[in-house]
């Protein structure tokens, strides 16, 4: 099967490499030539543009990093969308909100075209492990014709019903980790200004019923101070929790909790965090409560009594 992918960012390029490892024909565009270089050494055959994907492909994937973007490679002029070739399937990977998910498959449909939204979780480690979870919306014949590529990239590979399904999933899987992200960020900077070994706390919650994954994942970037924002930076999450927030608006829902983290991000855009890792959420509640995560006081002890 030829398959095309356009957009090979953080998460993007992991993904075309396991494709390129599975054995499939792989052609591929980035707006920064470079990656396209760096698979084209392993491989991948060069695009100039999206366009010359589609018509070198039987399945074009795409991860994109905005919906501006999504919208202009799929509903811009010559986008993905209004081709007339119907032999293909789309498949956007990208973090959207229903809306978009729907208005391309709409626009694709029309010209007899599958499409997919397909959204993605599991950072760039499960990017590159193969491991990511899929979560996918849109007719099941396509879902099915395209299964051998997402197994491919993912170890958990779901259909979730019709078209904007995987990105309604997507965002309550945002939401709570935006939620959890800052639950986690708040329970280290009590556990420093209480006194308690932060990295012994971590530890014991870990293994409690209080343990998430934001917890697990975010505890050690803190207690490491490595904010890093390559693996994962704040600024994709005020992406994706104001759109889960602009789908619950559309819906009526009430969402205390995630607009309370909400604000933690706003607090974190106005320190001039978002370029930062996700773990830079415990920042603005250490300059708060004017504690630093995994700095003891003079005469403490992480030594056990």
């Amino acid at each position: 099967m030829k398959i095309g992918f356009v957009g090979l960012g953080r998460m993007g390029k992991p993904m075309a490499q396991n494709l390129l490892r599975a054995g499939f024909e792989l052609t591929v565009h980035n707006r920064s030539r470079g990656v396209v270089e760096e698979l084209a050494g392993m491989g991948a055959l060069p695009a100039a543009s999206a366009a010359d994907v589609l018509a070198n492909s039987e399945v074009v994937l795409t991860c994109l990093p905005d919906v501006a973007t999504v919208e202009h490679v799929y509903l811009g002029e010559g986008g993905l969308a209004h081709s007339s070739q119907p032999d293909r399937v789309l498949v956007d990977h990208s973090t959207v909100g229903p809306t978009t998910s729907r208005a391309i498959a709409e626009a694709a449909e029309a010209h007899g075209i599958p499409f997919l939204d397909a959204p993605i979780s599991g950072g760039v480690e499960r990017a590159q492990d193969a491991t990511l979870t899929i979560m996918v919306g849109g007719a099941f014949a396509a879902f099915n014709r395209t299964l051998p590529v997402f197994r491919a990239m993912g170890e958990q590979v779901h259909h979730m019903g019709p078209s904007g399904s995987g990105s309604i999933i997507k965002l309550l899987n945002q939401l709570l980790v935006t939620i959890h992200s800052a639950a986690a960020a708040e329970a280290l900077v009590l556990a420093q200004a209480a006194g308690v070994d932060p990295e012994r706390a971590l530890d014991v919650l870990n293994t409690s019923w209080g343990a998430s994954n934001m917890l697990r994942r975010n505890g050690p970037v803190v207690l490491d101070r490595d904010f890093d924002g390559a693996r994962a930076p704040l600024k994709f999450l005020v992406k994706d929790l104001g759109l889960a927030l602009e789908l619950a608006d559309e819906l009526g829902v009430s969402l205390p909790q995630g607009r309370s983290a909400d604000r933690l991000l706003d607090a974190a855009a106005e320190q001039g965090l978002l370029e930062q890792d996700v773990g830079a959420l415990v920042l603005p509640l250490e300059k708060a409560a004017q504690v630093q995560v995994g700095q003891r006081r003079a005469g403490e002890s992480s030594q056990a009594p």
